[in-house]
């Protein structure tokens, strides 16, 4: 059952009209960006390209929590909660393959996650608030994150500097091209997973190809590593939890007719439950030196925590669905599924209820429904005019002076 939200200001559905005008302006933006991508705390030009645009727009507290991060403060000078809005803003060491005019300028690097639309729609979500200050109550601060893509993150580096210090309630959104455009997905309760990474190094006695009974091959006891560690998730684990264990990398060998001494492994280790979190390693670890230890090899084991799932706060989930539903109409509403992605988000929502959100951006038809993180990743533009009325619904609401 939801919870009924109240209607804000008047004024509310004049300011969604004039989001939808400001597309052009948020196209602008995140085509800009798109040109210019930054890795993860390397985004000097990208946060001073944001700082130049908020300092347009007036009125606000603009900070530099990180080198590569900005923070700005929208006051309404009228009692009431905080809100803090969180966009990142780091792009990805990926070379990008589409042919667009506006395609990455910096070999290597391309926003394949669609970080700058995110930046792009909190920039309008600025431009609109700053204009209609006596909308809200309490105050709006936005948060310009670096460093989602690289542990240990840029969330809670910025965290640590003060960002969430009295902050009532934080939200966020993501565009998915999975899902297509004009659609919004809300997930109570756990959203996306803690994505966790191993590394195992089997070590073995290298020798010549043609004499194998000489050593102890560390291809083929990887190999049998390998395979058994499928029976983590299929034959330890509740089928109903949702675990995924992935091998990502096999690296061993430099010439064709040479055993080598060691193999490399690695991948990542996907829960939501905090218990499971502990416990798969513990069993992977098992498995590694059962097999290993049989065929006389050794080995090192050893898993670096990545970023603490995003739990979804029910009861600011179901408002927000109740906001969607008001404002769009059910049909555009979405009930996603979990997804075993990772999100620092998390950071943010350890100090206050939060809730992250998904915005369609695929579209089949016009062959843009490549997955995130490929070198020809797009996003239908249109999901941005979809998110930045998304946030300034959820803003009004969440902070109108009604």
């Amino acid at each position: 059952m939801t919870t009924a939200v109240p209607a804000p200001a008047h004024d509310a559905a004049a300011v969604l009209l004039e989001a939808h005008q400001l597309a052009p302006q948020v196209i602008a933006w995140r085509r800009a960006l798109h040109q210019r991508p930054e890795v993860a705390f390397h985004e000097h030009e990208t946060a001073r390209f944001i700082q130049q645009v908020l300092e347009q727009i007036g009125n606000l507290e603009i900070s530099r929590p990180t080198a590569t991060s900005v923070m700005a403060r929208l006051r309404s000078g009228r009692p009431g909660p905080v809100l803090a809005v969180r966009a990142d803003i780091d792009a990805l060491p990926i070379h990008e393959e589409n042919d667009i005019e506006y395609r990455s300028q910096t070999d290597g690097a391309m926003h394949a996650c669609g970080h700058d639309g995110h930046t792009a729609i909190a920039l309008g979500l600025v431009t609109l608030l700053a204009r209609h200050r006596e909308l809200l109550r309490g105050e709006v601060r936005f948060l310009f994150q670096h460093a989602e893509e690289l542990s240990p993150g840029g969330a809670e580096e910025m965290v640590r500097q003060g960002v969430m210090d009295g902050v009532d309630q934080v939200i966020g959104l993501h565009v998915w091209s999975a899902m297509p455009v004009g659609r919004i997905g809300l997930i109570a309760g756990p959203a996306m997973a803690a994505p966790d990474t191993f590394e195992c190094t089997i070590i073995g006695k290298g020798g010549h190809a043609a004499i194998p009974h000489g050593t102890v091959d560390p291809i083929a006891i990887g190999a049998q590593v390998v395979s058994a560690l499928q029976h983590v998730v299929a034959r330890t684990v509740d089928p109903l939890d949702p675990v995924v264990v992935s091998v990502t990398q096999f690296i061993a060998g430099t010439a064709f007719n040479v055993i080598p001494n060691t193999a490399y492994l690695a991948g990542t280790i996907r829960t939501f439950d905090p218990a499971l979190r502990a416990t798969v390693p513990a069993t992977m670890e098992r498995i590694i030196a059962g097999i290993t230890s049989a065929f006389g090899a050794t080995y090192t084991f050893h898993v670096e925590p990545g970023y603490r799932p995003v739990v979804n706060d029910p009861a600011l989930t179901a408002k927000l669905t109740e906001i969607v539903t008001r404002t769009f109409g059910a049909d555009t509403l979405i009930d996603m599924r979990p997804t075993m992605g990772g999100e620092d988000f998390s950071a943010f929502q350890q100090r206050a209820p939060g809730v992250f959100a998904f915005i369609g951006a695929g579209n089949v038809e016009a062959g843009i429904d490549f997955p995130h993180h490929h070198p020809r990743f797009q996003i239908d533009e249109r999901s941005l005019d979809t998110g930045l009325q998304y946030l300034t619904a959820a803003t009004l609401h969440l902070l109108g002076a009604v």
